[in-house]
């Protein structure tokens, strides 16, 4: 006897079923994709702006505070970059050579201090100042700035000058990214005696990693690791051979002052605290109260001027010894 057929009914998916769930994966992966390449776009936008900023051109001269300069010309230590700056004479005779080292879109005469009238008080007690403008800043050569890591070349270059050309010790006073590049040149160059650091980040690139959005107001995520990874590429560097904090054992026992304001936002003073702590007896801090970026000598001029001559002053007593 033959066993009755199952009539069940088969239930079978519909074609039209697979074909939306694919253009919905699809649509998806597209999405995502022009998603990341956007991000990609906007930090490479981000990272030529903050290598490329815009530059400030040379407003102010020293001759409109009413001294005496002369203009000069020297080589980067990597012997291709022109740099352009300038040697204020001391109306005494000199006994101290003390080289400027500006911030981040700045320039030799760096009106965030303001350098002329810092440097005004300096020739007064016999410092011949020299100034001048990093790569890519003000009217010397350079494709784009890289925040400290060729600066430093830049920088060796002016110290080598100025010692082929005078023979006073040399000291160096830098703001914001000056004065990390000051301690990066400082490491590498046995003719500096002493050093001035006002404001500095102790490690670019874990400065960068925590604070970008300070500087791009941007999210976190994802553009700080893009951007970190993008601009060494388009600026062929090493973020990392910019940490003052890293070569500090190179200066020691050479003195550092440092210098920063409680209530600075862009770099915060623990990046000096943490540098300090490096060498206690030879890195001193002075912090001072108020806010903002490399504004301790526009809020507390005289002060300024009395701690950093004193400095300089001692650092030449410990050469004399």
């Amino acid at each position: 006897m033959l066993e009755p057929m199952n009539s069940s009914p088969v239930t079978r998916k519909r074609p039209g079923t697979w074909i939306n769930k694919k253009i919905v994966w699809t649509a998806g992966i597209i999405i995502i994709l022009l998603g990341f390449a956007a991000c990609i776009g906007i930090s490479v936008f981000v990272g030529t702006n903050l290598t490329k900023p815009v530059k400030k051109e040379i407003e102010v001269l020293p001759s409109d505070y009413e001294m005496a300069y002369k203009d000069i010309e020297f080589m980067s230590k990597d012997e291709e970059t022109k740099l352009s700056g300038w040697v204020l004479e001391p109306s005494v005779p000199a006994k101290m050579n003390v080289i400027f080292a500006h911030g981040y879109k700045g320039n030799r005469y760096e009106e965030n201090i303001p350098f002329l009238p810092l440097a005004s008080n300096l020739l007064a007690d016999g410092y011949r100042v020299i100034m001048f403008d990093f790569r890519y800043a003000g009217e010397s050569e350079g494709e784009m700035t890289t925040v400290g890591v060729k600066e430093k070349l830049d920088l060796i270059g002016a110290i080598d000058w100025t010692t082929a050309n005078y023979e006073e010790p040399v000291g160096l006073l830098g703001i914001s990214m000056g004065a990390s590049t000051s301690i990066l040149a400082a490491a590498d160059s046995e003719a500096v005696i002493a050093v001035v650091a006002d404001s500095p980040f102790s490690d670019l690139h874990d400065y960068l990693k925590v604070n970008m959005p300070v500087w791009t107001d941007l999210p976190n995520f994802p553009f700080t690791p893009l951007i970190l990874t993008i601009i060494p590429m388009m600026a062929d560097i090493d973020l990392e051979e910019a940490s003052p904090i890293s070569v500090l054992d190179k200066i020691s026992p050479r003195p550092i002052l440092f210098i920063h304001n409680k209530g600075d936002e862009s770099i915060p003073y623990t990046e000096s605290e943490m540098m300090v702590k490096k060498d206690p007896e030879h890195f001193t801090l002075w912090l001072t109260e108020g806010k903002g970026h490399v504004k301790s000598f526009e809020q507390n001029s005289k002060e300024y001027v009395e701690e950093v001559k004193g400095f300089f002053d001692d650092a030449l007593a410990g050469v004399k010894k």
